[in-house]
């Protein structure tokens, strides 16, 4: 195995190490040490409001594929899912969730059972909560429409992979006064819902959902070890530029070039 090899590796332990430790550590206290983000406060808010009046909310993982690189982003909407159903599962209306893809739908349904299971309320789990909206993007947007346009659905949460096609489900969102809370890894979307959404999640902090929505501990654990990690990235730039400075730059690249 290469140096480069030997240090992903020693990367991949140590990080899964932290998250461990962390979890252990955090268990009683996750949410201690997490900075503000004011889009999950007010969705932690519309879920208090959901649950007393009665009204849903709405969660879309869009329309990614599992075999591709935008399922990270599909797997985080999973997690924010089962965080908000963990928050309203003694509301009177369920959250309900859609997806664009086959096997998103197949897994969003799998969420919804595993966690009312989970919490002991699997009767109140509902097979047609779970929904596959379409299978093309304006198809997927316009199956989405009649979900934002029930009276009863009072948010919104767009956290997965979308194209353009999301301009139409948050000016529906919009039209109706509901809370849209927004976030995605697709660059042309995510400056369509900065500008269309009321709280839209900028960069990493739409992987940071499953931390926020109570989803488990292993979420915030995971959190803090990036915290780290970005620490130590900082430093090895720091010393790389040190390195060049002082022209023995070759040794630097032929430790680091490869994780770099």
């Amino acid at each position: 195995m290469t140096i480069s090899g030997l240090i992903g590796l020693a990367f991949i332990i140590a990080f899964s190490g932290l998250i461990i430790l962390f979890t252990a550590a955090k268990r009683e206290q996750p949410e201690s040490g997490l900075r503000k983000i004011p889009a999950f406060s007010r969705l932690r808010r519309a879920i208090g409001l959901a649950v007393e009046a009665g009204s849903r909310l709405h969660l879309s993982i869009g329309r990614g594929n599992l075999t591709g690189p935008e399922s990270a982003v599909a797997f985080v909407g999973l997690s924010a899912l089962e965080g908000m159903i963990r928050s309203a599962s003694t509301g009177d209306n369920p959250p309900v969730a859609t997806a664009g893809d086959p096997s998103l739908a197949i897994l969003t349904r799998d969420t919804l059972s595993s966690t009312y299971r989970d919490i002991g309320n699997i009767e109140h789990y509902d097979p047609t909560t779970g929904q596959l909206a379409g299978f093309t993007p304006f198809s997927y947007a316009a199956g989405t429409l009649p979900i934002i346009q029930d009276e009863k659905t009072t948010a919104h949460i767009l956290i997965g992979h979308f194209g353009n096609e999301v301009a139409l489900i948050t000016d529906a969102s919009e039209r109706n006064g509901d809370l849209t809370l927004t976030g995605t890894d697709n660059l042309p979307a995510q400056a369509i819902l900065y500008a269309t959404s009321e709280e839209p999640l900028i960069g990493e902090e739409v992987y940071a959902s499953g931390a926020y929505l109570n989803a488990g501990p292993m979420h915030i654990a995971s959190l803090r070890a990036q915290d780290i990690f970005r620490w130590v990235l900082i430093v090895v730039i720091i010393l790389g530029v040190l390195f060049k400075l002082a022209g023995i730059d070759q040794i630097f690249t032929d430790i680091f070039g490869g994780l770099l």
